[in-house]
């Protein structure tokens, strides 16, 4: 099956496409596709995964079709309610 392993910085981005074997787990694909290398920061034992944006809660056991993208979350510096009622403050100052 081909596949694709996606993850991205502000300020970079990787989208890389493998071949993996029927049953291979989202978290098996993230390590075969060798992201970690051009991403040394990036631990994916503590990283969040989605496919299409559907969020995998289970990565290590979620299963893989062809033609998926796995996606490599970072984590969130502020919380969007947050920056909503901030921005909403801001706004109703003016």
């Amino acid at each position: 099956m081909r596949v694709e392993v996606a993850y991205a910085l502000p300020d970079r981005q990787a989208l890389i496409a493998l071949e993996v074997e029927q049953g291979c787990t989202v978290f098996e694909a993230a390590l075969r596709s060798g992201i970690v290398e051009r991403f040394p920061d990036l631990n994916l034992a503590q990283a969040d995964f989605g496919i299409f944006g559907r969020r995998i809660d289970e990565p290590r056991a979620a299963t893989l079709r062809d033609g998926d993208r796995v996606e490599i979350y970072r984590p969130l510096l502020i919380d969007p309610k947050v920056v909503r009622r901030q921005r909403a403050e801001r706004g109703g100052a003016r």
